[in-house]
């Protein structure tokens, strides 16, 4: 996608997106509610047109010409996946599929069941599932039609976490297909286990690198120093020292730094104005940091 917009209204959803996801990747989305994630991978579902910018598939533009062809290459899994309640798990899978075209035969649905998992419950009402084995017949809903780009929004949102698990073991198997893989999410844990890149956004790309990169690109994490005696007398020489004090526990500061000198500096001037250090304990910045600071900073 390349400055890709959408405006609803006097409100712009999505603000000039250039991003790019290649066969065998996973990228996630994270943002705040109202970011734009949905109505993005609307877009590139070819359900709503862009106000502005381009998308491209495979190498396909998405125009109103091209516009069937390239929906065959996307699969989408919606938060609500509109499965029908009264049909067996194989006759929605059967209705999907031929709406996209797929030969009648049954071979591709009982190939899909079985790659995620769910032939042994082929012939149950799809009501009768929990949410969890719904939200497999969803991706097998989205993967009927065997595409290279697949679309995922909160696919394990509300479930238990062995539901959970399993869903992103299915995800990471995408990838090893060779599929080219974006979800949506607001589980950052999630986010950091599976993803090979992640995309902050709020309604504009705020920032889009590994996680590992994320956390670096931020350079702030907390520290627990650990002196002789009470601490409380030594926090304003580490708010000198440029560090946020955090919390004051008996003999210990714990301290939220930036730069990539914090340490360094808040423990020479701590032992410069003559305090004995007992325990340095720094800790590297999380992706919840680095993803807060990137949404705080946007405003």
């Amino acid at each position: 996608m390349h400055g890709l917009s959408r405006r609803f209204g006097n409100r712009l959803a999505v603000d000039g997106l250039s991003l790019e996801v290649g066969a065998g990747e996973i990228v996630s989305l994270l943002g705040p509610n109202g970011a734009g994630k949905t109505t993005t991978f609307r877009m590139l579902a070819g359900l709503l047109p862009p106000s502005a910018g381009s998308i491209s598939i495979g190498g396909t533009a998405l125009t109103p010409d091209t516009a069937d062809a390239v929906r065959s290459r996307v699969g989408l899994l919606t938060e609500a996946p509109g499965l029908w309640d009264r049909l067996s798990v194989r006759w929605n899978l059967r209705a999907y599929a031929r709406l996209h075209g797929v030969a009648a035969d049954g071979a591709r649905v009982d190939a899909v069941m079985s790659a995620v998992g769910i032939d042994d419950r082929a012939d149950e009402r799809v009501g009768a599932l929990s949410k969890g084995w719904q939200q497999r017949v969803a991706l097998a809903r989205a993967l009927v039609h065997d595409p290279p780009l697949v679309l995922l929004d909160e696919p394990t949102a509300g479930l238990d976490p062995a539901s959970a698990r399993q869903v992103r073991d299915l995800i990471v198997r995408l990838r090893a297909e060779g599929r080219a893989v974006m979800v949506s999410t607001h589980n950052l844990a999630e986010a950091e286990a599976i993803s090979d890149r992640i995309a902050v956004v709020s309604s504009r790309l705020l920032a889009c690198d590994t996680p590992r990169r994320l956390r670096e690109r931020r350079q702030a994490g907390t520290v627990v120093i650990e002196v002789e005696g009470e601490a409380a007398s030594w926090a304003s020489v580490a708010r000198a020292a440029g560090a946020s004090v955090d919390a004051v526990e008996g003999s210990a500061l714990l301290l939220r730094l930036s730069g990539e000198r914090a340490v360094p500096d808040v423990v020479s001037a701590l032992v410069g104005a003559g305090a004995r250090l007992r325990r340095v304990d720094p800790r590297d910045a999380s992706l919840e940091d680095a993803y807060l600071a990137l949404v705080r900073a946007d405003g």
